[in-house]
């Protein structure tokens, strides 16, 4: 029987652009989230069957799915912190400080 190799391509894809849209208040979680999600059901199937597969695809996989839980655990604290901001601070009071750090930026 052949063994099957694993391609964590699309896990690291959707971890990386999961870590720019951390920028976005933290809903990078979503694609984080899913990457995660497609590592970690990746590895129940070796683990299930280990000899089917490549042990340098295994290696490769782990090592996506490790990137992606690091980044979903980033989006998470950020998100966790931009709710609390809103919430303590009010979203008027954000988006004037955001608007004043806008107009300083185009003065200079």
């Amino acid at each position: 029987m052949e063994t099957q190799k694993l391609n964590p391509t699309l896990v690291y894809v959707l971890a990386i652009l999961g870590l720019l849209c951390c920028c976005f208040g933290g809903l990078g979680f979503i694609l984080a989230g899913i990457a995660f999600l497609m590592a970690n059901s990746k590895m129940n199937a070796v683990k299930a069957n280990p000899e089917n597969y490549e042990a340098s695809s295994v290696k490769a996989m782990n090592t996506a799915k490790t990137v992606a839980l690091v980044i979903l655990i980033i989006n998470v604290i950020y998100l966790i912190m931009t709710i609390y901001q809103i919430y303590t601070v009010g979203w008027d009071a954000i988006m004037e400080q955001s608007r004043q750090m806008m107009e300083q930026w185009q003065n200079k």
